[in-house]
């Protein structure tokens, strides 16, 4: 038989989406599925349309929640199934996903299945996900840069009840902090890949994505401040004080390993990530204050040799520097 899957939609005034998300789930026609709906007490046509569909439902509520963590949690313990997911009110599957997802899951040691995505807004953009980085032999960049697809991502439920749900403490970054634990306990193991496009990802003025998209990245710098400073890397702790502007409420994190070599080094490749992003955005002055705090040993040799390319065009006198970046984007 296959596994039974439990599929979670928090929602939140996304009437004029919701009906293709619920839709691509219930006409999967999966065998052995639980689908959960926990709205927030929606005040657009959202119930309405979740009334339509509550016989197929196996259980859906509206009512005030704390935001979407807490709403993904409360479907999260109602379910008994063997795989879960969220699939957010604006997003919806491809067909057959589900089926896939469940001849994955036959084998006992996949843990978590990525795939990819098709990422699309109404202006045209259309393109494929990558599908959730998974650095072959480099547990340390992995969670590091901890770089999750989640519409795509499949978990095995009786993982996520040893390492604890999602962390209703973070509003943007909280599939990035559950992808983290989820490495730290089983590593690189039971993680399977494949290339199969298994949801479409909605991009749209009202999406957290587009709207907030700062919130994300200042979440994620002080969530990473919160496990260095929580782990005494008092170097990397000073890193993240001097060169982002961290979120001024206190980020929890529900990390819990006693791999301080593994944290450290994941640390690390967190800020050699954010060196990298603020080179190519040319703030070349927070991209040299990195550089004081990266420790080079850890890093792979191809990845020591991009750090020496770029402190050397940094340090180009600024008409050399224009002239270079000139003839690259030729």
């Amino acid at each position: 038989m296959l596994p039974k899957i439990s599929i979670v939609t928090p929602s939140f005034n996304q009437g004029q989406f919701i009906e293709q998300t619920i839709d691509s789930v219930l006409s999967q026609n999966y065998s052995n599925l639980e689908y959960f709906i926990i709205d927030g007490g929606s005040t657009d046509n959202t119930v309405e349309i979740i009334k339509k569909y509550s016989k197929h439902l196996t259980h859906w509520v509206s009512e005030a929640d704390h935001g979407q963590s807490h709403a993904i949690n409360k479907g999260l313990r109602l379910s008994t199934g063997d795989v879960f997911n969220w699939l957010n009110s604006d997003d919806y599957y491809e067909p057959n996903t589900l089926d896939f997802v469940g001849k994955q899951f036959m084998q006992k040691d996949c843990l978590v299945l990525c795939g990819r995505s098709r990422i699309f807004d109404d202006t045209g953009i259309d393109f494929f996900s990558t599908g959730t980085d998974v650095y072959k032999d480099n547990l340390a960049k992995t969670i590091g840069w901890a770089r999750i697809d989640q519409p795509e991502t499949f978990i095995r439920k009786q993982l996520l009840d040893q390492i604890g749900f999602v962390n209703e403490k973070l509003n943007y970054v909280m599939d990035r902090e559950l992808w983290m634990r989820i490495l730290f306990k089983i590593d690189l193991k039971n993680i399977y890949t494949t290339d199969a496009v298994l949801a479409n990802f909605r991009l749209h003025a009202n999406s957290k994505t587009i709207a907030t998209a700062l919130n994300f990245e200042r979440e994620m710098d002080s969530l990473c401040h919160t496990i260095a400073s929580t782990y005494s890397l008092h170097n990397s702790t000073k890193a993240f004080e001097s060169s982002f502007e961290l979120s001024s409420k206190k980020v929890n994190t529900l990390l819990n390993t006693n791999d301080q070599r593994l944290v450290s080094d994941a640390i690390n490749y967190y800020l050699f990530k954010r060196f990298l992003e603020s080179y190519t955005s040319n703030d070349y002055k927070n991209a040299k204050n990195l550089l004081n705090y990266i420790d080079i040993a850890p890093l792979t040799n191809e990845e020591k040799k991009q750090i020496k390319q770029i402190t050397k065009r940094m340090n180009m006198p600024i008409l050399f520097k224009k002239i270079f970046n000139a003839f690259k984007s030729i």
